[in-house]
This record gives C-alpha cells, sequence and structure tokens, in this order.
C-alpha cells in the first residue's frame, strides 16, 4: 500500500491515513507492544492536521489494534488469535495448524453425581454420574483457555483411565467409545473471569473473556457437556457459513 495520501481523490484523507497504519500493524511492520508514531510525528510525515492524526489513531484503538498508556503514548495491541469453534476441528489441532507451542494442564478429573442442569443438558436420570474433566490450555507457556467437559459414566466408563493431557478428549471418546459427534448445540456470549478463572488464566478479577458452551451429541444420545472460557484478549472465534 503506497504511503502517499491522495490529496485530489475522493477518499477522505483520515481513511487514506487509517488503511496505511492498519497495513503496517497487519503486515507486523509495527510489532506488538511496540510505541508507534506521536499524533505530531503523522502530522509531520503526512501532513495531515494533528485533529485527523488524533481521530486516525482513536478509530485504531477503538478497533482494538492500538492502546494508549497515559503519559508514555499509543502503542501497538498484540493481534488475537483466530480460531473456530472446537466443533469443527479440536482447539488445540487448529492452534498447532498455526504454528503455536500448546501444553496442557490437567486441573481436576473427577466423578460426581450430575447436578440439576447437567442432568437436562444431558437427559440422564436422576443420581446418574458423569466424570467431569478441567483442563487448562496454554499456547506458548501463557494461559490461554479453561476447558470443562462433562460426560456420562454409563457412556464412557473408566474414562479417567485415558490421558487426555496427550490426545484429544474428542479422540479419546470416538476411539474407546464410539463416541463421535453427529450433532452439537452451541452458544457463545461475553462473560467476565470468575476468581477461580482469573487465577488459572493470569487475568485480573472479572476481565473480559468468551464463553462457549456445546452440547453434542451422536445418533440423538448427548455425551458431553462443555463450557470453554477464552481469554477475551487473546482469541476471536470466527464462524463461516453457506446459506
Amino acid at each position: 500500500m503506497s504511503e502517499l495520501l491522495d490529496r485530489e481523490g475522493s477518499i477522505p484523507l483520515y481513511v487514506q491515513l487509517t488503511n496505511i497504519l492498519r497495513d503496517k500493524i497487519e503486515h507486523r511492520e509495527w510489532a506488538p507492544n511496540q510505541k508507534i508514531s506521536s499524533e505530531n510525528d503523522l502530522n509531520r510525515i503526512y501532513g495531515v492536521s494533528r485533529m485527523t492524526a488524533r481521530q486516525v489513531l482513536s478509530q485504531l484503538v477503538n478497533d482494538g489494534l492500538l492502546f494508549r498508556v497515559q503519559g508514555k503514548g499509543t502503542f501497538v495491541a498484540p493481534q488475537k488469535i483466530g480460531t473456530r469453534s472446537p466443533a469443527y476441528k479440536g482447539f488445540r489441532e487448529q492452534l498447532e495448524q498455526m504454528g503455536y507451542e500448546t501444553t496442557t494442564t490437567l486441573v481436576g478429573m473427577n466423578l460426581v453425581v450430575a447436578d440439576g442442569l447437567i442432568s437436562r443438558n444431558l437427559g440422564l436420570q436422576p443420581g446418574e454420574k458423569v466424570f467431569v474433566l478441567q483442563r487448562l490450555r496454554h499456547i506458548d507457556g501463557e494461559p490461554i483457555s479453561l476447558h470443562m467437559s462433562h460426560i456420562p459414566e454409563r457412556l464412557a466408563p473408566g474414562l479417567d483411565r485415558y490421558d487426555t493431557l496427550k490426545q484429544q478428549l474428542c479422540v479419546v471418546l470416538e476411539e474407546n467409545y464410539n463416541l463421535r459427534i453427529g450433532h452439537v448445540s452451541e452458544t457463545l456470549e461475553s462473560t467476565s473471569a470468575s476468581a477461580q478463572e482469573a487465577k488459572l488464566l493470569g487475568v485480573s478479577r472479572r476481565a473480559p473473556l468468551l464463553l462457549l458452551e456445546q452440547i453434542s451429541d451422536t445418533a440423538g444420545v448427548r455425551f458431553e457437556h462443555t463450557k470453554i472460557v477464552f481469554r477475551g484478549d487473546k482469541i476471536r472465534l470466527e464462524f463461516e457459513y453457506d446459506v
């Protein structure tokens, strides 16, 4: 993209400058957390007014591409990782295909009597037990998402014998219990970090998170209820549809 502003064209100067700076960020000419040109610098380099420069920087801050630090200047925001729902492909598999180094920590694996909500979501009888598996996913050593899965014991007896850190849970369920996802119901909403989530994810209390809930079934039998919380400052979920 040319860095010369077309002063005779129909596109406003602030739009042209916004596109130039956006291109620098998206093509990593400006690295994450790097301090960028000030309003005065933009005025000198591109010949725009300070008001136009301020408008451009404010727009990029609102778009989440820049952030300001009082008394220090404007910096490039770390770019979010775009992933699709795990219903399409395992989250870890997606990240590794993008070149990220992932690790998984087991937070807990317990067999408990399902509560009312889980019983309704999975169509269980009163008193039925479920395995509760909680895992913490890291990218390049940094916690990125927290996964909690509920699986009925009668559909996956002995699930706790398998290593669900080295192998994805969906693979364990399919290969050992013939529980292959045929249909998934999903909801996605914004939420804020609880005390436990904040501690595990290394964020502040009430930091913004994305909450994805899934109910998976095979041949009409519901076999897994999953809640995944993603760090809102690190992950962007992407959806694609044929209509």
